[in-house]
């Protein structure tokens, strides 16, 4: 495989995984990873970027590989300490993590952008691929429920996602810029394919997609669109999407991931649980599900392959 340049839109706990994976088969500055800022908020006064965080660890190889987030061999002293205090307890911060949060609160306040932040601390984790955020600009994802308006952790971590998932809007994705560096991949004449990861289609792909003219662009490129279904066998690998699929009156199939994403991909991975499915989009079958790094990596190789191949055609 003769290795160009590929975008990755990615969030959570599965997108950080491909990425990881697309990072180890590409060359070093190959990959550019930009990623949901849409469940960003602010906790006992600091600037939380939980899939910003979670992509980032991963990457540096510095996560919790079991919970997928965060990093290994937290230790949870200040949390202890802040319950003890009646403070909130309900969205988990370890004393390592605890660092990236105060740093990144501290230069945004100074004037810094999320961009420049997140650029610095991949570079100081080792990390070789660039990583992006959707965009500098504040964007903040609302749940809608049977229970009334959640933001999103509030939705997604207090509430363990159990409200009814009616629809979801993004505060201020309308006036928000997508970020440089997202602009500058999809402007790169070296770009030979954009990569939707197995993330959340409708929690973390979506509010990318719903940034001023990034769907238009990813419609009309001139590089292969390739998706990675975040189902087997129906079910979701991890997470809400299933439930989320239900209520919204999508099925957690080819076909329903196709429909979700409105035209916008060229040609979906699948995993072989699925091989009997229906999908009006070209296919490829692989194992998809990715139990430790080897498994992220072949998997991102199949990909690149495939998106190649669709290049070529």
């Amino acid at each position: 495989m003769k290795p160009g340049h590929y975008l990755a839109l990615a969030g959570g706990v599965g997108g950080a995984r491909l990425a990881a994976g697309l990072a180890r088969a590409l060359p070093a500055g190959h990959l550019t990873v930009a990623v949901n800022t849409g469940d960003d908020f602010d906790h006992v006064g600091l600037h939380i970027a939980p899939d910003i965080d979670t992509v980032t660890y991963t990457l540096a190889g510095i996560n919790n590989a079991e919970q997928g987030w965060g990093i290994g061999g937290e230790s949870w002293a200040t949390m202890n300490a802040l319950k003890r205090l009646g403070g909130p307890d309900w969205f988990l911060l370890g004393d390592q993590d605890l660092a990236t949060h105060i740093l990144r609160t501290q230069r945004l306040r100074a004037g810094e952008t999320l961009s420049a932040i997140t650029a610095d601390f991949a570079a100081r984790l080792g990390i070789n691929q660039t990583i992006v955020p959707m965009s500098d600009d504040p964007v903040r994802s609302i749940v809608e429920t049977d229970e009334g308006a959640l933001p999103f952790q509030e939705y997604f971590v207090r509430r363990r996602c159990e409200p009814r998932f009616l629809s979801i809007r993004f505060d201020g994705v309308e006036k928000a810029r997508p970020a440089a560096g997202l602009l500058a991949a999809l402007d790169d004449p070296l770009l030979a394919g954009i990569i939707l990861c197995p993330s959340n289609p409708v929690l973390s792909v979506r509010p990318i997609l719903s940034l001023p003219g990034i769907a238009e662009r990813l419609r009309d490129h001139r590089v292969p669109v390739v998706a990675v279904s975040p189902f087997i066998g129906a079910k979701a690998v991890k997470g809400p999407a299933g439930k989320i699929f239900a209520e919204l009156g999508l099925e957690p199939t080819p076909s329903g991931l196709v429909s979700c994403y409105e035209g916008l991909i060229g040609g979906l991975v699948i995993d072989h649980a699925d091989a009997q499915a229906a999908c009006p989009v070209r296919r490829h079958v692989t194992g998809t599900l990715m139990r430790d790094s080897s498994d992220q990596t072949r998997l991102a190789r199949t990909v690149l392959d495939f998106a190649m191949a669709l290049h070529k055609g």
